[in-house]
């Protein structure tokens, strides 16, 4: 069975955006392991407000993005790009049904709002956290409305120079 995997860039106090939605302190002066995790997906899953972020970015910041098939998480949403698939309802069941098709993992890409679903229903199987060292002091939350207590276990640590810490983690 496929893997959900949350792979994603957070500052020291927990934020994936700042208050104003930016995300320049993210660091892209290396690959930070992200070649290696593009060979090991297919598929990506994205919510309304990351798709449409990426939309206004298509052919600057995507260029060494790998080709992945899409899945666009939205409620309101009622057409998405050409080759995208949209998810509007029964969140649980299409994503443990695509789960189960063949193919490389998933990269659970964003938002917050999407992250949350996913894991208070429990269906991510894999996070792998770039912890950049800055501190925010505001911004977007990665974990907010959580409903229970989830156990991690640490599977891998690396340092980079620069202070980033990525840790991998399975449910």
């Amino acid at each position: 069975m496929r893997k959900l995997i949350l792979e994603v860039a957070v500052s020291l106090d927990g934020f994936i955006e700042g208050s104003n939605g930016e995300y320049d302190w993210c660091f892209h002066d290396q690959d930070y392991g992200l070649s290696d995790f593009f060979k090991s997906i297919d598929a990506l899953f994205i919510g309304r407000k990351s798709y449409e972020m990426m939309q206004h970015m298509e052919g600057t910041a995507l260029n060494g993005f790998p080709n992945l098939k899409e899945y666009i998480f939205s409620t309101t949403l009622d057409k998405v790009k050409d080759g995208a698939i949209l998810i509007k309802n029964n969140i649980e069941t299409e994503v443990k049904k695509i789960k189960k098709e063949k193919g490389k993992d998933i990269w659970l890409f964003g938002g917050a709002g999407l992250t949350t679903s996913l894991l208070n229903l429990g269906l991510v199987d894999k996070m792998r956290l770039a912890i950049h060292p800055i501190i925010l002091g505001e911004g977007k939350a990665l974990f907010s409305n959580i409903h229970d207590k989830i156990k991690l276990k640490l599977t891998n640590t690396k340092t980079y120079s620069t202070g980033l810490v990525s840790l991998s983690y399975e449910f």
